[in-house]
């Protein structure tokens, strides 16, 4: 039974049932701290126009559905569907063609706060009226939206109703903590650690099969959602590092500081050694082979690009010579990804405990976490084949 909400163990949850971005607009939200996503996402544009043009272009009388998988609940997905959308209408425009009607489709874990979302959406140009009307606006959407809630590792939508996937910097995140790793007498158990990064081959073997099954799983659905001559593009953290026990700067990330954290809460007599062993980080960053096999096995995709692409720091520091600005920026970071989690298994009082311990480790390694955090992603490009 649960203490004041403080005794919950987020292994033995619904991960898709409470897991989300920290919601809301408030200085802590995914809303107000995802300007590092922003900008990576705008580093591979150029890579999802490539994946545009091989879209096909049916009948214009054919409405054009465009769907963001773990859209989270800022301004990045609508930025990016917006470019979506002028991209197709440029292409039916250079054919002298009317463009369709467009359809985006919102999608996350019903835990998303698709209300912060709804907010940020632009209106249509008209109430009632015409999307010619709405393509010709300046500051109104061309699109009518919608929410899908769900996981996307399962089915969303109907067979061949979808032109275009899209998903950035969610597929690292796992359906579940593997098993394994939350069983004692497992060789795969993850004593003395809250991730993967510097953990044993077992416990490294079990994420990646878990991610695998993952994927597996998240393509056997699309392929049998995407219309014939879709495409989809992807991006999620990745490793350049062929072991899978060397999590690159989500290793640094969540591997390090992070789990040094939680080392003080142990150590001080405020959390259990047994309430730290069953609290896992869910992710698993995989390298470009991991990703490759998969689509090779599910076989219905040919690959237009798959490649491992630096990606940056996910620290966003206006003061880079204030070491105090960087620990806010590491604690920020590391909150609005995982605060939830956090929240969920060790109750907010002592969450607020361990992340203040992060900041503060934040600040003392100041120059190290400015010149070695860094992210890099998998980038796919994939066809019905």
């Amino acid at each position: 039974m649960a203490l004041k909400g403080e005794n919950v163990v987020v292994s033995n949850m619904k991960l898709e049932n409470m897991f989300s971005m920290k919601g809301g607009k408030g200085e802590g939200s995914y809303a107000n701290n995802s300007q590092a996503q922003a900008q990576h996402a705008r580093s591979v544009l150029h890579h999802l126009e490539e994946t545009l043009d091989r879209v096909q272009l049916d009948s214009p009388e054919v409405p054009f559905a465009v769907v963001d998988l773990g859209c989270s609940c800022g301004n990045n997905t609508i930025s990016i569907v917006d470019a979506i959308i002028k991209h197709m209408t440029k292409r039916y425009e250079a054919l002298g063609l009317e463009p369709p009607e467009f359809s985006a489709f919102f999608s996350d874990l019903p835990s998303n706060d698709f209300n912060t979302l709804f907010q940020l959406l632009p209106p249509l140009a008209s109430y009632g009226g015409s999307m010619e009307e709405c393509l010709a606006a300046d500051d109104h959407r061309s699109y009518f939206a919608a929410g899908v809630p769900g996981s996307f590792y399962r089915r969303l939508f109907p067979a061949r109703s979808i032109d275009v996937f899209y998903s950035a910097f969610s597929l690292h995140w796992l359906s579940q903590v593997p098993e394994s790793v939350m069983d004692k007498n497992s060789g795969a158990y993850n004593r003395g650690r809250v991730f993967i990064h510097g953990a044993n081959e077992s416990t490294a073997n079990a994420y990646k099969r878990q991610f695998q099954t993952d994927l597996a799983g998240f393509l056997k659905a699309r392929s049998q959602e995407m219309k014939r001559g879709g495409s989809m593009f992807l991006v999620c953290l990745g490793r350049t590092s062929v072991d899978p026990t060397d999590q690159g700067g989500a290793g640094l990330l969540f591997g390090t500081h992070f789990q040094d954290a939680w080392a003080d809460l142990v150590h001080e007599g405020l959390i259990s050694i047994e309430k730290c062993d069953t609290f896992n980080i869910p992710v698993y960053a995989p390298s470009v082979q991991d990703f490759k096999e998969v689509v090779e096995a599910n076989g219905s995709f040919a690959v237009n690009k798959l490649e491992v692409f630096r990606g940056g720091s996910p620290l966003v520091v206006t003061r880079p010579d204030d070491p105090a600005d960087v620990g806010k920026a590491l604690v920020t970071t590391c909150r609005t990804i995982s605060g939830v989690l956090v929240d969920a298994h060790i109750g907010e009082r002592l969450s607020e405990e361990l992340f203040a311990r992060i900041e503060r480790r934040g600040t003392s390694h100041a120059k190290e976490l400015l010149e070695k955090l860094q992210f890099f992603h998998i980038v796919a490009s994939l066809s019905l084949a």
